[in-house]
């Protein structure tokens, strides 16, 4: 009986054996060719912006939205925004905003709109006013006491553990302006800085709780530092603790508001090179720049030159693990995610499997 048994244990080691030889994987490798979804996969964000009235689109617009030259007042347009955000995998949108009578009202009609729709949000506030320059510190305080006080309470803001506050323009207060600030509302909100390097951010050690980095204009295949930059970044925030979001833009192109940097989106290409990038930065969560950003051309929105193609390339691609980036190379067709096994190679696999099984048979009946 035991010389059976070792006679049957051989016959299968070989023929195991020969099964991986022939499939051309390693028995470790076997055992990682078909990537695991992540139990909680990151949250996918985009950016959103509710300054639309119906006269925007007269100016400085290259191309148009599928629904047509909306007012960010119009109800029926967020809920079908939000609808399409959703089946292509987006999770919620952060939300452009700072305390004005217009502003406040289509936030409060977002937020409903949401809720009913069990999509998240979160805010982007606007520290810099029209010309670049930093609003009153007392003003930004005050306007995040009132987001505290009127929306801070509702279920769609609860992404992470306390509603998400990322503070645009960071960079142009200094961090005693911060922490006049923050020291009152961090107990209520996640508030981010927007920092564009480690130094900036490292500067607000201890006064934020992360950073959100809006890098909209970069080219991936003239920027050498891409990667390093962002993975250099996501260092330093985790080292302090902090939530981590990177940016990924499917182009740039604001010439028609006085700009001079074109980033050409490439065939969809661009947008998934940066998907690619950040998801190998260790985020928190990826900030899509954006979903209706036509004044730089950085939406994803379907239009009326590019329909559905920037949804369609998130929803292949959301919902899935990070991914494992070794060498960055832009001009190399993108892989954000790893294959799965091959057809082939499964192919062959299965039918390997079978004849280990075949062969098991035949032994034991001619034992018997």
């Amino acid at each position: 009986m035991a010389n059976r048994r070792s006679n049957f244990l051989g016959w299968f080691s070989l023929l195991l054996l020969l099964a991986v030889v022939f499939v051309g994987v390693s028995p470790a490798q076997a055992q990682q060719q078909v990537p695991v979804p992540a139990a909680s996969p990151i949250p996918t964000l985009a950016y959103y912006y509710i300054w639309y009235n119906t006269s925007s689109w007269n100016r400085a617009k290259m191309d148009y939205p599928i629904l047509g030259k909306y007012s960010s007042d119009d109800i029926s347009v967020m809920r079908q925004q939000i609808l399409w955000a959703k089946s292509a995998g987006i999770n919620g949108f952060i939300v452009s905003w700072k305390s004005t009578d217009v502003l406040n009202r289509r936030l409060e009609q977002l937020v409903q709109v949401a809720e009913q729709e069990d999509f998240k949000l979160a805010v982007i506030y606007e520290g810099l006013d029209f010309n670049r320059d930093p609003l009153p510190v007392k003003t930004v305080a005050d306007d995040l006491d009132y987001f505290v006080q009127h929306f801070a309470g509702q279920s769609v803001f609860d992404i992470f553990s306390k509603p998400l506050m990322i503070w645009s323009g960071t960079w142009r207060f200094t961090p005693q302006e911060i922490a006049q600030v923050t020291q009152g509302s961090r107990s209520s909100l996640l508030i981010l800085a927007s920092e564009r390097n480690v130094a900036g951010y490292q500067r607000l050690t201890g006064l934020v709780d992360g950073d959100a980095y809006y890098w909209s204009s970069v080219n991936p295949d003239t920027f050498p530092g891409y990667l390093d930059k962002l993975s250099q970044m996501s260092q330093a925030v985790h080292q302090d603790g902090g939530i981590w979001i990177p940016p990924a833009a499917p182009g740039f192109d604001a010439t028609a508001i006085g700009g001079t940097t074109i980033v050409s989106r490439d065939n969809g290409g661009t947008f998934r090179t940066q998907i690619n990038t950040a998801m190998s930065s260790s985020p928190d969560a990826l900030g899509i720049i954006s979903w209706n950003e036509f004044s730089e051309n950085s939406y994803i929105e379907p239009s009326q030159n590019y329909g559905f193609t920037y949804l369609n390339i998130l929803s292949g691609i959301d919902h899935l693990p990070m991914a494992t980036v070794g060498q960055f190379d832009s001009s190399e067709p993108v892989s954000t995610f790893p294959d799965p096994l091959p057809y082939s190679r499964l192919i062959a696999l299965v039918g390997l499997s079978i004849l280990v099984l075949t062969g098991m048979v035949v032994l034991v009946i001619r034992r018997h």
